[in-house]
């Protein structure tokens, strides 16, 4: 019995044995990403803008008459890395029957996955621009409620993304 067992170099072609055509494909499509634009930047120079859509540090939004977050815990308990603690305490104002006494984010563990900001139904958590997060000590990259608070107008573009962009109604 003569069993004829192919070999990947008997199923070749001439063209395909030599890899010339292979070798020019290669050094075309190299000498194509050397000619290209290049996208590096010169870092301490120039600064990376980054657009609405884009997710840097969670942050409490701080309008004029007060914080927005009502302590309804949702972010918590969305977040996957379990990085924020939320303790609630009831007002005696009727905007809203309770405000948070403490919130903290562990920025050592939250992964800028943006649930919180989806999960939140007031808008009061969003993500920010900010990409720039140094921390000397795993103490400083515990943010308390003073530190996460951040003015509404720097953020509009954030929530204008939001609005435009997600499955949600905004809160009015």
């Amino acid at each position: 019995m003569n069993i004829k067992h192919n070999t990947e170099s008997q199923r070749m072609t001439f063209w395909e044995k030599i890899y010339l055509p292979e070798i020019a494909k290669g050094m075309a499509l190299t000498f194509k990403h050397i000619f290209e634009p290049k996208m590096t930047r010169s870092y301490p120079e120039e600064r990376f803008v980054p657009q609405g859509s884009y997710r840097g540090r969670p942050v409490l939004v701080l309008e004029e008459s007060g914080e927005r977050c009502v302590a309804c815990g949702l972010c918590s308990r969305v977040c996957p890395a379990l990085a924020i603690e939320v303790q609630a305490a009831e007002t005696t104002t009727r905007e809203k029957e309770r405000y948070p006494v403490k919130f903290e984010i562990n920025m050592l563990r939250c992964i800028f996955c943006g649930f919180c900001e989806e999960a939140c139904p007031e808008e009061a958590i969003v993500m920010s621009r900010d990409v720039e997060m140094i921390y000397e000590n795993r103490e400083d990259a515990i943010l308390g409620k003073e530190k996460l608070l951040v003015p509404i107008a720097q953020l509009q573009d954030r929530l204008e993304y939001l609005r435009n962009h997600q499955y949600y109604e905004p809160a009015s």
